[in-house]
């Protein structure tokens, strides 16, 4: 019914940047709060970086400053800038979203399939 496709991933020095970009598609009628996770091996999945529909932004304490989400509602689209990367970045970045479908009826929440960050020289 609705699909979230990652693009952007992949390997960057030290200090570089990469843009990661998350398209929404299928049976939407609006979608709320959209974010990125992260997972490192071995690790829990764990919040980067959510933003609302009206533009509010939250971001965990170990990218504030570095990295920026951002979104187009009328694409369906969320983007997150990340600069000044450290090799404590290195995860698979999924994107979430809180998705209605039809108007009045319940949200569900949908993942994408994850791209791969690996930060290193």
């Amino acid at each position: 019914q609705v699909q979230l496709v990652e693009s952007g991933g992949g390997l960057v020095q030290p200090g570089g940047s990469l843009r990661l970009s998350c398209a929404a598609s299928g049976s939407i009628f609006s979608i709320g709060v959209m974010g990125w996770y992260r997972q490192a091996p071995g690790k829990s999945r764990d919040l980067v970086a959510s933003i609302t529909s009206g533009g509010f932004t939250n971001y965990a304490s170990s990218v504030k400053g570095r990295f920026t989400i951002s979104r187009d509602n009328a694409k369906n689209t969320v983007d997150l800038q990340m600069n000044s990367l450290k090799p404590e970045d290195t995860a698979v970045y999924y994107c979430d979203a809180a998705v209605m479908t039809n108007w009045g009826g319940p949200v569900s929440t949908y993942w994408g399939q994850g791209t791969p960050v690996t930060v290193s020289s």
